[in-house]
C-alpha cells in the first residue's frame, strides 16, 4: 500500500461520516479516526490582563530597598536605555528554537545581523520566524521559551554598537 492509496483512504473515510476505520493488509495496520464520534468539548479562552490593569487591581507589594538596591536599579534603567528593544509583531506562543531537538536561534552574547531569525512565534498553528531588523549583540532575552506573548511585548534587548 503506497502513500497515495493511504491518502485517498483517509479522504474517503472523512467523507463517509464514520468515526473510525481499522484496516489490516499483510504487515500493515492502519487506524483512521475522524473525531466525529467523539463528543465535542467546550473551549475556554483565558485572556491575560495587561500589566497596568493588574497592578491597579492588586495592592502594591511591600518592598524594602536598601540604598545599594536603589542605586543598582537606577544603573540598570540607565544601561537599558542604550539598548534597542525587539518587540513581538504578533500575539502567539514564543519559541526559542524551531523544534524541540534543534538548537536555539540566539543566546545572550550572540552577535546578530539584520534579517537573522531570533525566534519563532506560533499563532493559530502557523509558525512565524521573527527576524532582526538591526545588527548588534543580544544583551538579554526577556521571554521564557514556550510562553505566550502579546502584540508589542518586548522579546530581546540588543546592543546596536
Amino acid at each position: 500500500m503506497d502513500i497515495k492509496e493511504i491518502q485517498s483512504l483517509i479522504k474517503f473515510v472523512a467523507k463517509s461520516g464514520v468515526s473510525e476505520v481499522k484496516l489490516e493488509v499483510e504487515d500493515i495496520k492502519i487506524t483512521i479516526r475522524t473525531g466525529e464520534g467523539v463528543p465535542r468539548t467546550e473551549t475556554t479562552v483565558v485572556q491575560q490582563i495587561p500589566m497596568a490593569a493588574a497592578q491597579a487591581a492588586a495592592p502594591p507589594p511591600a518592598q524594602v530597598e536598601t540604598p545599594q538596591a536603589e542605586a543598582a536599579s537606577a544603573d540598570n534603567s540607565q544601561d537599558d536605555s542604550k539598548y534597542v528593544t525587539i518587540k513581538s509583531p504578533i500575539i502567539g506562543t514564543f519559541y526559542r528554537k524551531s523544534a524541540p531537538d534543534k538548537p536555539t536561534f540566539v543566546e545572550v552574547g550572540d552577535t546578530i545581523g539584520q534579517g537573522d531569525v531570533l525566534c519563532v512565534i506560533e499563532a493559530m498553528k502557523l509558525f512565524n520566524d521573527i527576524e532582526s531588523e538591526i545588527s548588534g549583540k543580544i544583551v538579554k532575552i526577556l521571554v521564557e521559551d514556550s510562553s505566550p506573548v502579546e502584540f508589542d511585548q518586548p522579546l530581546f534587548l540588543v546592543d546596536p554598537s
